[in-house]
C-alpha cells in the first residue's frame, strides 16, 4: 500500500497510523470479497462439480453445474488467482486450462464434519451483509432486528461452523465434569437450551446413548430443520424440540419438572435478551447434583482497545448481528457477542448459583463454565 500512496500538496504527509488502516481495509476487502466468491461457489454447487473430478475446464464445469461458460471460466481463474484452485494443466486458451480442487481445500469447503470446514463463514458474512440496510434502520429507530430477518444464510452459517466442534467434542466438553458424565452415561434428561438447527442435540445423544434431549430455541425455522438433523441423524427417538424463550418458564419448567441432569447453553447466552431469569429457569428445571453448562465466547476479562484478532472479531459481529437481534426479544439485558467471564459469574449468582468454574477446554473461540 506505501507504494501507491504519493503525498500531495493538498496532503503533504501521509501518517503511517493513517497508511496502517489504509492497508488494513485494502486487504480486508480483498478478503471479504474472495469470501463471497465461496458464498456464490457454494450456493451454485461448484465446489461440489469440482471435487467429482480430477480435472475441470470452464466448458466442463458450466455444463456439470448447469452455469453458463463465461461465468464459469471467470470464477475459476479467480478461485486459482486468490490460490483456493490449483491450475493442473497450463494453457493460452482459456478454455483449455484445467482446474483442480486440492484434497485439503475439500476438506474445509465441502466435509461439513471436519475440524477445519469453515464454509459458515462466507455464509455468515453474506447473511450480515444482505441485512445491512435493516441495520442501520435499527440504529437510527433505537429497535431491534428478529433472528429470522437475517436469512438462511447466517442460521445456516452458524450452525454449519458449529457443528464440526459438537461432532468431535462435546462428549469431552461434558467429561470434564465426571459426576455429571457418569450420570449421563446411566441415563436422565439434558436441556439443550439455544438448540439453533440441532447439531448440538443431535451431539449429545450420540455422545450419551441412554439419555433424552430436549432442544429449545426461539427461532421457528431453527427448529424446524434441527427435527430434520435429528430425523437424518437416527437420534430422534430420543430428541425432542421445542420452540420457545428460555427465560420464560411456561417454556421450560413443563419440560422437566425438576429431573434434569444437565443444562447446556452454547454461544447462546449472549443472545439472551433475559439471561438472568433464563439461568433461573434452567435452576429451577435441574435434578439433585444437576449443573448447567455454558459455553460462550472466550474473550479478555476486560474492555482492552486495539483488542486481539478474535475479540475483533467477536465485537464486529455484535455490531451488525448478535446486538440488533437480542434487542428484538428483549431490552432486559442487551450484553451483544463480547460476554466476559465476570459477567457470567454475576448473571449465575444474581439466579441463584452458588458456584460458578470455568472448566479446563482448549476452545480457540469458547470458554466453558460450570454452574452449580
Amino acid at each position: 500500500m506505501s507504494s501507491t500512496v504519493i503525498p500531495s500538496a493538498r496532503y503533504p504527509e501521509i501518517t503511517p497510523r493513517g497508511e496502517e488502516l489504509a492497508s488494513r481495509i485494502l486487504e480486508s476487502v480483498t478478503a471479504a470479497s474472495e469470501l463471497l466468491t465461496i458464498e456464490l461457489g457454494r450456493r451454485l454447487g461448484l465446489y461440489t462439480a469440482l471435487a467429482d473430478a480430477a480435472e475441470t475446464t470452464a466448458p466442463q464445469l458450466a455444463r456439470r453445474a448447469g452455469i453458463a461458460p463465461r461465468y464459469a471460466r471467470e470464477w475459476l481463474e479467480q478461485q486459482a488467482a486468490a490460490g483456493i484452485l490449483d491450475v493442473v494443466e497450463a494453457s493460452d486458451v482459456a478454455d483449455n486450462r484445467g482446474y483442480r480442487l486440492p484434497e485439503a481445500h475439500a476438506e474445509v469447503l465441502l466435509d461439513e464434519e471436519h475440524p477445519l470446514h469453515m464454509m459458515g463463514a462466507a455464509q455468515l458474512l453474506a447473511g450480515i451483509a444482505l441485512t445491512l440496510p435493516e441495520v442501520e434502520e435499527a440504529y437510527r429507530a433505537g429497535r431491534g432486528i428478529p433472528f429470522e430477518r437475517f436469512g438462511a444464510e447466517l442460521r445456516e452459517g452458524i450452525a454449519t461452523l458449529n457443528r464440526p466442534g459438537f461432532a468431535r467434542d462435546l462428549g469431552s466438553w461434558i467429561s470434564t465434569m465426571p459426576d455429571i458424565a457418569a450420570s449421563l452415561n446411566r441415563g436422565g434428561m439434558v436441556l439443550d437450551a439455544g438448540c439453533g438447527t440441532g447439531w448440538s442435540t443431535v451431539a449429545i445423544a450420540h455422545a450419551f446413548p441412554n439419555v433424552r434431549v430436549i432442544g429449545i430455541d426461539l427461532d421457528a425455522t431453527s427448529i424446524e430443520e434441527a427435527r430434520r438433523n435429528a430425523e437424518e441423524a437416527g437420534v430422534a427417538d430420543r430428541v425432542v424440540f421445542v420452540r420457545g424463550n428460555t427465560a420464560d418458564a411456561d417454556s421450560v419448567e413443563p419440560l422437566f419438572a425438576g429431573d434434569c441432569v444437565l443444562v447446556t447453553v452454547f454461544e447462546a447466552l449472549h443472545d439472551m435478551g433475559s439471561p438472568v431469569r433464563a439461568l433461573q429457569r434452567f435452576r429451577s428445571v435441574l435434578a439433585p447434583g444437576g449443573a448447567v453448562l455454558v459455553a460462550d465466547e472466550r474473550v479478555a476479562d476486560e474492555f482492552v482497545a486495539p483488542a486481539g484478532e478474535i475479540e475483533r472479531f467477536q465485537y464486529a459481529v455484535s455490531v451488525l448481528h448478535c446486538l440488533p437481534a437480542t434487542l428484538a426479544e428483549s431490552d432486559d439485558t442487551a450484553n451483544g457477542t463480547v460476554l466476559r467471564a465476570p459477567t457470567v459469574r454475576l448473571w449465575a449468582d444474581e439466579a441463584g448459583f452458588t458456584r460458578t468454574v470455568e472448566l479446563p477446554v482448549e476452545h480457540e473461540f469458547w470458554r466453558f463454565y460450570r454452574l452449580d
